[in-house]
């Protein structure tokens, strides 16, 4: 059985991210193709490739590093006791979910004065339209 093999086009499109962006992994040290062709220039990816960056890929979006990318990747292929590279894992989540909840704070409490504002902004809009047409409150309430 042959292993699924990949271009870095393929992978690009896949993944909607640029070929720049899929080298810069591989200088990183996440992603480590075969090379073909008779100069070696041509990148062929395998699944374990694409399996890595498709990890590297969520772990940007929630936030990593891509040390703490690497460090994680590294600790599924580890063939070694893999209890304390856990424990260091389960620390750096904990980090980041702390980060993370602190901004969610933020963010709920950014929406909330967001919608008394804009609750504001359209009484003072209803006032001014009301006098510029002649029409006080208490008069718009009883029409």
């Amino acid at each position: 059985m042959t292993q699924q093999q990949y271009t870095i086009t393929e992978l690009a499109r896949e993944f909607d991210v640029t070929p720049r962006a899929i080298r810069f992994y591989e200088d990183q040290g996440l992603l480590a193709p075969s090379r073909e062709g008779s100069s070696g220039l041509r990148r062929v990816y395998s699944s374990r490739d694409r399996t890595r960056l498709k990890l590297t890929l969520r772990g940007k979006r929630l936030g990593f590093t891509l040390s703490e990318i690497r460090d994680l990747l590294n600790l599924y292929e580890s063939p070694t006791d893999t209890v304390p590279q856990l424990h260091a894992f389960l620390t750096t989540i904990a980090e980041h979910r702390e980060v993370l909840e602190r901004q969610l704070e933020d963010l709920n409490a950014t929406l909330e004065d967001l919608a008394q504002y804009e609750t504001q902004c359209r009484a003072m809009l209803e006032e001014n339209s009301a006098a510029a047409s002649g029409q006080t409150p208490a008069k718009r309430a009883k029409a």
